[in-house]
């Protein structure tokens, strides 16, 4: 397998794992990276021996460097990933794919008539209790799927300034329940508000999204709880699935009775080696700018519904911010 040199635009909290993932994988050169804070940039080049750049633009003009993350802050993707794309690289952008989804869309279109990947970060998907629950949905050991509960709680983190909760970690299980379901949404409808002064989005959501077939996932997603819970169970005709995302165990309820061993990974270095893959042997990601769009519509659909105190038809769906 080749060596493929990449870069990574926002060395933060969750571009600073970018970085040591690509830095420890086996056919990556890590060529530079880049962020506006001259402090985490020197940290970040010195831990893994790369060149830093405060101007993403530099990086990207770097003939060498074939692919890059971009994790900057969600309002930022637009122009980051726009220039990426404009310099032939190959991108993939961390969840939320952007900030609106005009902004997706040209993102999508620039990213095919310039011929490069473009790929979402949506890392869950890639948790191996995740994975192992699609293949025992697929396999029909639940028979067909009814309903998905999901709970996404913890305290609110400081470093979290432009979005709000929603657009933030409820996009993580509202991508899972469409993975999972593998059917088009048919509706959302959604409740939010805020009660923490420190935050100037909404703190706390309950979403529902119907699916295609009748199916139901509900959603309770908060910064307001002490501790972190990160948990989805899925309901089906034959039984129930039970997945924890952070200890990624799975339990199995119902007439088939298993024993479920799960090799524990890290869904990060699962996703970029996924993207590298795909960089290598010109495939499509396993996560496309489309898959990013559809879970920032769903996103945007429930805080339009929140708004509105009515449910969203997504087939109607017309975006209003």
């Amino acid at each position: 397998m080749r060596t493929i040199n990449v870069g990574v635009i926002g060395v933060g909290a969750m571009g600073y794992n970018h970085a040591r993932v690509y830095y420890r994988l086996d056919n990556v050169n890590l060529v530079a990276v880049s962020d506006v804070s001259e402090k985490t940039l020197n940290k970040v080049c010195k831990k893994y021996d790369t060149k830093g750049y405060t101007d993403y633009e530099e990086l990207l003009k770097n003939p060498e460097i074939e692919a890059v993350s971009i994790c900057v802050p969600t309002t930022r993707h637009y122009d980051a990933v726009m220039e990426a794309i404009k310099q032939g690289k190959h991108v993939l952008v961390e969840k939320p794919i952007s900030f609106t989804l005009e902004e997706a869309k040209k993102m999508i279109k620039a990213a095919k008539e310039k011929g490069v990947i473009l790929a979402t970060g949506h890392v869950e998907r890639f948790n191996p209790a995740v994975q192992k629950a699609k293949e025992l949905i697929e396999n029909d050991v639940i028979g067909d799927i009814v309903s998905a509960s999901a709970k996404r709680v913890g305290p609110f983190p400081p470093r979290i300034q432009d979005v709000g909760v929603t657009i933030d970690l409820a996009i993580h299980d509202l991508d899972v329940m469409y993975y999972l379901f593998d059917e088009d949404v048919v509706q959302v409808y959604g409740t939010m508000g805020s009660i923490l002064d420190k935050c100037d989005f909404e703190d706390h959501a309950e979403i529902m999204v119907n699916f295609e077939n009748e199916g139901t996932g509900i959603l309770e997603v908060n910064w307001l709880t002490p501790y972190k819970r990160r948990q989805i169970d899925i309901t089906g005709t034959d039984g129930i699935i039970s997945v924890d995302y952070i200890e990624q165990n799975l339990d199995v309820y119902g007439k088939f009775a298993q024993d479920i061993q799960i090799k524990h990974e890290e869904p990060l270095k699962e996703e970029l080696k996924s993207f590298l893959e795909a960089v290598i042997n010109n495939t499509e990601p396993e996560i496309t700018g489309e898959d990013g769009l559809n879970a920032l519509k769903m996103v945007i659909a429930a805080t339009k519904s929140s708004k509105q105190h009515k449910p969203i038809k997504f087939d109607e769906f017309d975006e209003q911010q």
